[in-house]
């Protein structure tokens, strides 16, 4: 039978043929993604790093350059190096700071050399809690040291996890160090990176639409950067320097707390309020002194009602609430890195929320499509 009477079976033919060659193309993409993906997947969290911190930081690039008469390359390099003077050096000494005092306090423990000093007499005589603390802390007092021979077996697990500790501070630091690097990199070329992000993001939704969700996901990583993960990390700092120049103990685990609290959305008082109380406990600080140490503590502490409000949800076309549980949300599920991608992911939520809402189906403007439809050529 020849093919040609039968134009039903040569169609079908056809079909089955450019079908089979989808398949085949679409198999080969998939491969090749999954390919590109695993030999990306050990630098992921380190470009995303890079990318926050490009974003966060280009305008002041921008700035710079201008300053420098346009050199991009000039511009991101000064700014590495002086992110890495004002930002990678004090780090490493405040979380060097806490690894030494949790090293230091473990080794105290092995060598029986820890013990609890007496409580002041004063300390009965505080409202309410004065008598049980008083009553607490002698009972620390008198029998710490049984207790720390009955912890002799745990202290070498205990002295490893310090060390590793230590050692996973020093990672994370040189990591940041490394996507600072990158992120001067991606800032010196900026313009052409920016043009590309907003031609993926053009493809996906729409021209017009794709360069707003470029600038509304580039404003929500700064006002998250700043308002959240920036004031936390300053405030973190700030009371973790006052607390090594006051030389009170553990300033560098304290320090870590209050960033982990100033992330968590967590007043910082619950840290700095109980460090002065021990500054005026204790016998080893004078009246001047002391109340130097106080103010600077309060001061810190409540730093971040001051910045927070300046900073979390400046330039960003959605309402501070929406970041701000967008970027808890995120830390919940996944981390710091993931306060960056829910805050941005419910920015962007939001507002496609918010202009459904605006649409009136009934009403068509052509001018709104031309900006939406795809070119045909």
């Amino acid at each position: 039978m020849n093919m040609l009477a039968r134009p039903d079976l040569v169609l079908e033919t056809r079909l089955s043929r450019k079908l089979m060659d989808v398949y085949i193309r679409v198999g080969l993409v998939l491969a090749l993604t999954l390919l590109c993906y695993r030999i990306f997947a050990p630098f992921i969290t380190m470009m995303a790093w890079a990318l926050i911190l490009a974003v966060t930081i280009y305008p002041g690039h921008q700035a710079l350059a201008r300053k420098l008469g346009g050199k991009q390359g000039l511009a991101a390099t000064l700014l590495v190096l002086g992110g890495i003077a004002l930002i990678v050096v004090p780090t490493a000494v405040v979380f060097g700071s806490m690894g030494d005092s949790v090293h230091g306090t473990i080794e105290r423990v092995r060598a029986n050399a820890f013990a609890v000093p007496a409580p002041p007499a004063r300390v009965a005589e505080l409202p309410v809690v004065g008598p049980k603390l008083h009553g607490f802390w002698s009972l620390a007092h008198t029998d710490m040291p049984a207790v720390i021979q009955r912890m002799q077996p745990e202290l070498g697990e205990l002295a490893a996890k310090a060390l590793g500790m230590v050692a996973s501070i020093g990672g994370t630091i040189l990591l940041f160090m490394v996507s600072f690097i990158i992120a001067g990199i991606i800032m010196a070329f900026g313009e052409s990176g920016a043009k590309a992000a907003q031609s993926i993001l053009g493809r996906i939704v729409g021209s017009r639409r794709g360069e707003e969700f470029a600038v509304l996901g580039t404003s929500t990583i700064r006002a998250v950067a700043l308002g959240v993960v920036g004031v936390a990390f300053i405030q973190a700092m700030a009371v973790g320097i006052i607390m090594i120049l006051a030389e009170v103990p553990f300033a560098g685990v304290l320090a870590v707390i209050v960033l982990v609290l100033g992330v968590a959305q967590v007043p910082a008082l619950l840290v700095t309020v109980p460090v002065i109380a021990y500054v005026w406990l204790s016998k080893d600080y004078e009246t001047v002194p002391a109340v130097v140490d106080t103010a600077l503590l309060l001061v810190a502490g409540m730093l971040d009602n001051v910045l927070k409000p300046l900073l979390l949800g400046r330039g960003v076309d959605a309402p501070m609430p929406v970041v701000l549980i967008g970027a808890l949300g995120g830390l919940a599920g996944a981390g710091i890195l993931g306060m960056f991608l829910g805050a941005t992911a419910l920015s962007l939520g939001y507002q496609i929320l918010m202009r459904w809402v605006a649409t009136d189906p009934d009403i068509v403007d052509i001018a709104e499509l031309e900006g939406e439809l795809p070119i045909v050529s």
